[in-house]
């Protein structure tokens, strides 16, 4: 349900937006609003903003995908009394991925008023990588065709995104794409760092 709520609310503001082009001035990730104007509001803002209606529509697809199964593995975490409120878990794992995945921007561009980004793309990453923890072998449909094993996956994903964000060769924020994959890989530590245990027997079931 937390997941149908973020993707109805999220298309809504990216819909109005894309004919109010002053929405994205206000709310999409600038580093140097943030750090000299105190704007703290657009590490979360920027998420609910989109491009075009491809950026939007695959952030989307992708978030129901994963954000129903990471509802489903809370669920059962409730279910064994390793963790409480699940809904409130999953809500700080996806806006602790905008937040989060956005820090690394903030640092490097907070002097470049030029620089701007948005969509929801690092906590999408952030509830990918929650899911390939607690099932590395589930296999992931790269391109929604070729089945990769989530952890095969994984790791492709975090190294063509560290050599894309250091090519720099477009308006992609791979930064973004790298930490908010690493901040949901170690999120469900948060919850309870013996949650290792769960990870470490799945991979071992190869």
């Amino acid at each position: 349900m937390a997941t149908l709520i973020i993707i109805v609310i999220t298309s809504l503001i990216s819909i109005i937006a894309f004919n109010r082009h002053e929405l994205f001035s206000k709310f999409e990730f600038n580093a140097y609003q943030i750090y000299h104007r105190k704007e703290w509001y657009r590490l979360i803002t920027h998420g609910f903003l989109h491009a075009d209606w491809m950026h939007l529509i695959v952030n989307m697809l992708v978030l129901l995908s994963f954000g129903t199964v990471i509802e489903n593995y809370f669920g059962e975490l409730e279910a064994q009394g390793i963790l409480h409120f699940p809904v409130l878990w999953y809500l700080l794992l996806y806006v602790g991925g905008l937040v989060v995945s956005s820090l690394i921007s903030l640092k490097k561009h907070k002097d470049d008023i030029w620089y701007n980004s948005l969509g929801a793309s690092g906590a999408v990453s952030a509830v990918i990588f929650c899911s390939i923890f607690f099932a590395p072998w589930q296999k992931l449909y790269f391109y929604a065709i070729l089945p990769i094993p989530g952890i095969i996956f994984g790791i492709l994903y975090l190294w063509y995104s560290s050599y894309a964000s250091k090519k720099n060769r477009d308006n992609i924020n791979h930064e973004a794409h790298f930490v908010g994959a690493l901040f949901g890989f170690i999120f469900p530590l948060l919850i309870d760092v013996r949650l290792i245990n769960i990870f470490i027997h799945h991979l071992l079931e190869f």
